[in-house]
């Protein structure tokens, strides 16, 4: 047997194939619809995955609106922020976000979920949140994955 044969493929920015997919949020949990969603934009569903390298789909999500979460977390989770000035800290419950625009929701979960490093940031460019069933990105011809 040759062993050459059995080299572990790498892949790279030119060899990689990324694709586009639609993802429907409709009734899901939030905490395991994003942990798919991110393992669909780091790209750990696919074969030939590379940690450091942007090898997953672009994610497009309809009907961040209507993710749900379980028990009273829509209104005892916090969301804590700093302004950076003194006694400037910010406290906001999931509640407050979605009544703002129920998008941040979903895009807060899965950024959590990334690396936080600059490849982690590039990631999160591929992901399009939108709160309705319609989407800009029909030129792209997005595949429809069940979650």
């Amino acid at each position: 047997m040759d062993t050459l044969s059995y080299k572990t493929k790498s892949a790279n920015a030119a060899t990689v194939d990324k694709k586009w997919v639609v993802v429907d949020a409709q009734s899901a949990v939030l905490g395991r619809f994003a942990s798919e969603v991110a393992r669909i934009l780091r790209g750990k569903h696919k074969p030939y995955f590379t940690p450091h390298v942007d090898c997953g789909d672009n994610v497009i999500v309809i009907n961040a609106d209507k993710v749900r979460l379980t028990g009273r977390k829509m209104d005892e989770k916090v969301y804590v922020r700093h302004t950076g000035y003194p006694g400037g800290q910010r406290i906001s419950t999931p509640r407050i976000l979605k009544d703002k625009s129920a998008s941040i929701l979903v895009e807060k979960a899965v950024r959590g979920m990334l690396p936080k490093n600059r490849l982690g940031r590039q990631m999160y460019r591929n992901l399009f949140v939108y709160n309705g069933p319609e989407h800009p990105h029909a030129a792209q011809q997005p595949k429809e994955i069940k979650l």
